[in-house]
C-alpha cells in the first residue's frame, strides 16, 4: 500500500505541484439590442469579451477598423484604448453614446436583426498580475465548445439577467477560461516577471490607498530608483508611475460599481490630494470623467 506523503491533502505522492490561482471577478454580463454604439477612446481597467450575433458592429484600435464577425469573439484586455460603432447608425465622432435595450424571451431575434445589433458582452477581472497584459484586441474563432456555451448563456440572459444560479455562474466562468486559453503565451507572460517587480506589484495592491513614490518602491527591493524604473518598464511595458495610477483608477472603478461612496470619498481613500486631481487622472486613464463613469453609460 502506498504511503500517503501529505496526509492532510490525501496525496500519496512526494512530488510537489505548483498551481496558478486564477480568480475571476465578474463585473457584468448582458445580452442587448443596440441601435447606437458610438463609443470613442474607451479605456477601462477590466477585461471585456464581445460577441455579436449579426453583422454591423465595428471595433477600432490604433486606426485599424475590424468588422466584427459572428463566428468570432473579441477579447479586449484592461487599459486598451479602443472605439466601437454600429455601422448602420453611426452619429457621433466623440464621446460615449449607447442606445438600446435588454433582449428578453419575448423578442424575436431574427426579426430584430435588421434594426439592431444583437450584442453579448462580459466585463471581468483576473487580478494582479494577469490584468496587466499587453493591450490590444484579440479575435478568437468560436469553437464548438464556445458556441455551445454562448448559446446557453444568451438564452439564460433572455430569461434572467440579475440573480444568477450556480449553473449559470459555472458555465460563464468556463466560457471565459476557455476563451482565454486561445489567447496564447502573451496572457501568461505576467507569471514569469522578475521577482522584484512582482514584489512591488503586490505591495501596490495592498497599499493602494497610500501615496506611493518611485523612490519608496525602489528602496523596498534595494535598487536605485532609476535602475528599478528601467526594470519595471522592461517587465511590464508601462512606467511604475503609470502603473500605480492605473491600479488606483481600477480600484476606484470597483468602488463605483460596488459601493455608494461619493467621488470625494473615493478620491481621498485612494491617496489623491483632492477630487480635482483624482478627476484629472481618471479622465486621463479612462477618457471619461468619474461622474460619467458612475452613471454607467458604457458597454
Amino acid at each position: 500500500m502506498a504511503l500517503v506523503k501529505n496526509a492532510h491533502l490525501g496525496d500519496p505522492s512526494p512530488n510537489k505541484q505548483n498551481f496558478i490561482n486564477l480568480k475571476i471577478k465578474m463585473l457584468c454580463c448582458r445580452y442587448w439590442l443596440l441601435n447606437l454604439w458610438d463609443c470613442h477612446e474607451m479605456i477601462f481597467p477590466f477585461w471585456r469579451i464581445y460577441w455579436n450575433k449579426n453583422t454591423g458592429g465595428q471595433l477600432i484600435h490604433q486606426d485599424k477598423v475590424d468588422d466584427m464577425d459572428p463566428n468570432y469573439i473579441y477579447i479586449i484586455p484592461p487599459f486598451t484604448s479602443f472605439s466601437s460603432r454600429y455601422s448602420k447608425n453611426h452619429i457621433y465622432n466623440e464621446g460615449i453614446h449607447v442606445g438600446g435595450k435588454h433582449l428578453n424571451a419575448k423578442h424575436n431575434e431574427d426579426q430584430l436583426a435588421s434594426q439592431y445589433l444583437i450584442h453579448f458582452f462580459i466585463h471581468f477581472n483576473l487580478g494582479v498580475p494577469f490584468d496587466n497584459v499587453y493591450p490590444g484586441i484579440l479575435k478568437i474563432e468560436l469553437t464548438d465548445y464556445l458556441r455551445d456555451r454562448l448559446e446557453y448563456l444568451t438564452e439564460r440572459l433572455k430569461i434572467e439577467n440579475k440573480d444568477f444560479k450556480l449553473t449559470f455562474n459555472l458555465k460563464l466562468q468556463a466560457f471565459i477560461k476557455e476563451a482565454l486559453t486561445n489567447i496564447g503565451s502573451e496572457l501568461w507572460k505576467a507569471i514569469n516577471i522578475d521577482e522584484r517587480v512582482l514584489q512591488i506589484i503586490r505591495y501596490v495592491e495592498s497599499n493602494i490607498e497610500k501615496k506611493l513614490s518611485n523612490t519608496e518602491m525602489s528602496e523596498l527591493v534595494n535598487m536605485a530608483p532609476n535602475s528599478f524604473a528601467r526594470l519595471f518598464k522592461k517587465e511590464m511595458n508601462i512606467t511604475l508611475h503609470n502603473f500605480i495610477q492605473n491600479r488606483k483608477i481600477a480600484k476606484s472603478c470597483e468602488l463605483f460599481e460596488h459601493t455608494t461612496k461619493t467621488i470625494e470619498d473615493i478620491s481621498f481613500s485612494l491617496g489623491f490630494s483632492d477630487r480635482y486631481h483624482f478627476s484629472r487622472v481618471f479622465k486621463q486613464v479612462t477618457g471619461l470623467t468619474p461622474a460619467s463613469y458612475k452613471s454607467g453609460k458604457y458597454t
